[in-house]
C-alpha cells in the first residue's frame, strides 16, 4: 500500500482526508497514466453517498483537463462499472464509493481498460503524479480539453448483462432483497424480478445520507426478520456499492461469503465448471471452507484479503470462482471484480434447482468458531510491529496448536488492526481476541 492508496483505492473522510482538491489531483494523474495517448474514455460510477456528486464533478474536472473524456454512469453498483467499461471499450473506469464504510467515508478506485482493479505499478504511478508531478502534465486548450458525457442507460446495460449470467430463471422463489440505501437500489430488485423471483425490496431509497445505516450486508437482523416474517426462501444483502453480497436462509440465520463459495463451488464442480477444481480465498476465510471444499476434492488457495488480489490470483491459476468471507464473490468467467448482484443470482439459482432450502445447503460447511476484534489505533504498521504484540501472538498459536489459528493484520481501508482468532471454542477464541486487544491498546 502506498502513502493514498489502500487495498481497495483512496477513502477517507469526504471533504477533509479526500477533498475535492484530491479527487481532482487523482483526475488528472489516473486519465494521464491510463489514457498514456493522451485521448480516451473514462467511465466514471458512483453510490448514493451525499459527498458523491462533489468529488465527482471534481474527478471529472480533472480528467477533462488533460484532455479526456468522461462518461457519467450516474448510481451504479462498483461491478457495473467494471462491466460497462468493457461493454463500451473505455480506457478506464472510476467508482466512487466507501463500499460498507459509514457515511462520512467516501472512496476512489479505479479500472483499468479490462475492468480490474489497477495493481500497485499503475496505482503507484498514479500516486507518483499526484504527490510530485502535477506541473508536468498537460493542459490542453480549446477543442482538445476533455468533454464531460451522460450514459442514460448504464444501469440497464449492466442489469441485462448480469440477468444472463443466470442458467434458467428464479421462478417459484420468494426473496427478500436489502439495498443497504445504496447503488443497488433500482438494479438489485430489477434483476431478481426479471428473472422471475417474487421480490420484496427493503431500503430501496437512493438516501446518501442513510447508506449502510442498521442495513446492508453489515447489519442483516432487519432482513432477517423480514424473510422469517415474509415465509421467503432467502434474504440478500447488499452492501453500499453492491460488489458484495451477504444471505440470509428461510430461518433468518446468516449465510456468509465463505459458505457461498462453499455452496457455489461443490455445484459448479457437480456440473465440471470448476476449472481445475479450485477455489481462491483469503486469509480470513473459515477453516471450516478449506474442509468443506477438501472433503468435495476441491483445492484452495489463499490470498490477502482484498478482492484484487483475490483476482491476481484467480488469473494465475486460471481459476473460475474466488472470493471473500465478507461476500465479494468473483465468478471468472463472468465478472472482473466482486459482484454482489451476480452472486446473489448465481445462488438462487442453485437453490432453485437444487429444490433444497437454503439452510441445508449451509450445512454442506461446519464453521469453526471465529472472533474478529477491530482496534482503532494512530499508526497502524507501528502497533502490527509491536514485539509485546508478537510475543503475544506467539504464545497464542502456541495454545491453539492444530485446533485453531491467529490473524493480526492492519486494516487496508480504516485507521483499525484487525485481530481474527479461530479455535475450538468460541470462549476460547474470545479469550485470546480480547488479549492480544488489550496489548495492542496498551501499545
Amino acid at each position: 500500500m502506498g502513502e493514498l492508496f489502500g487495498t481497495d483505492g483512496v477513502r477517507g473522510v469526504a471533504n477533509t482526508e479526500l477533498t475535492a482538491e484530491l479527487a481532482y489531483e487523482l483526475g488528472r494523474a489516473g486519465a494521464y497514466v491510463l489514457c498514456r495517448n493522451g485521448t480516451g474514455r473514462i467511465v466514471v460510477g458512483r453510490d448514493t453517498r451525499l459527498s458523491g456528486e462533489m468529488l465527482e464533478a471534481a474527478l471529472a474536472a480533472g480528467i477533462c483537463s488533460v484532455g479526456v473524456d468522461v462518461v457519467r454512469l450516474g448510481v451504479i453498483p462498483t461491478p457495473g462499472v467494471a462491466y460497462l467499461v468493457r461493454h463500451l471499450g473505455a480506457d478506464a473506469g472510476v467508482m466512487i464509493s466507501a463500499s460498507h464504510n459509514p457515511v462520512q467515508d467516501n472512496g476512489i478506485k479505479f479500472f483499468d481498460s479490462r475492468g480490474f482493479k489497477l495493481g500497485e505499478d499503475d496505482e503507484s504511478a498514479v500516486e507518483a503524479v499526484v504527490l510530485k508531478n502535477q506541473k508536468t502534465l498537460p493542459r490542453p486548450t480549446g477543442v482538445y480539453i476533455g468533454r464531460i458525457y451522460s450514459n442514460d442507460s448504464a444501469v440497464d446495460d449492466y442489469v441485462r448483462w448480469a440477468a444472463g449470467t443466470v442458467t434458467g430463471d428464479l421462478s417459484g422463489l420468494r426473496v427478500v432483497v436489502d439495498c443497504a440505501y445504496g447503488a443497488a437500489w433500482q438494479a438489485a430488485p430489477r434483476i431478481l424480478k426479471e428473472l422471475g423471483a417474487e421480490v420484496t425490496a427493503i431500503n430501496t431509497e437512493p438516501d446518501g445520507s442513510r447508506i449502510n445505516v442498521d442495513c446492508g450486508s453489515t447489519n442483516v437482523s432487519g432482513l432477517s426478520r423480514l424473510v422469517v416474517e415474509n415465509r421467503a426462501h432467502a434474504g440478500i444483502a447488499h452492501d453500499g456499492d453492491a460488489d458484495r453480497v451477504i444471505a440470509v436462509d428461510e430461518t433468518g440465520a446468516v449465510v456468509d461469503g465463505d459458505a457461498i463459495m462453499v455452496i457455489l463451488g461443490r455445484s459448479m464442480a457437480q456440473k465440471g465448471l470448476l476449472r481445475g477444481n479450485k477455489v481462491v480465498v483469503t486469509v480470513m476465510s473459515n477453516l471450516g471452507l478449506e474442509l468443506a471444499l477438501k472433503e468435495a476434492g476441491i483445492k484452495i488457495f489463499r490470498t490477502p484479503v482484498g478482492d484484487k488480489y483475490v483476482l491476481r490470483k484467480m488469473l494465475e491459476e486460471d481459476a473460475s470462482l474466488g472470493g471473500e468471507q465478507s461476500g465479494h464473490i468473483i465468478f471468472g468467467d463472468y465478472c472482473s471484480t466482486g459482484d454482489g448482484l451476480v452472486t446473489a443470482c448465481q445462488l438462487l439459482s442453485v437453490v432453485k434447482e437444487s429444490g433444497e432450502l437454503l439452510s441445508d445447503l449451509s450445512r454442506l460447511m461446519k464453521k469453526l468458531p471465529q472472533t474478529m476484534v477491530n482496534v482503532r489505533v494512530k499508526d497502524k504498521l507501528r502497533a502490527q510491529e509491536s514485539p509485546e504484540l508478537k510475543e503475544a501472538i506467539s504464545r497464542a498459536e502456541d495454545e491453539l496448536g492444530s485446533t485453531g489459528r491467529v490473524l493480526v493484520r492492519p486494516s487496508g481501508t480504516e485507521p483499525v488492526v484487525r485481530i481474527m482468532v479461530e479455535g475450538p471454542t468460541e470462549e476460547k477464541c474470545v479469550e485470546i481476541a480480547d488479549r492480544l486487544a488489550a496489548v495492542i491498546s496498551k501499545e
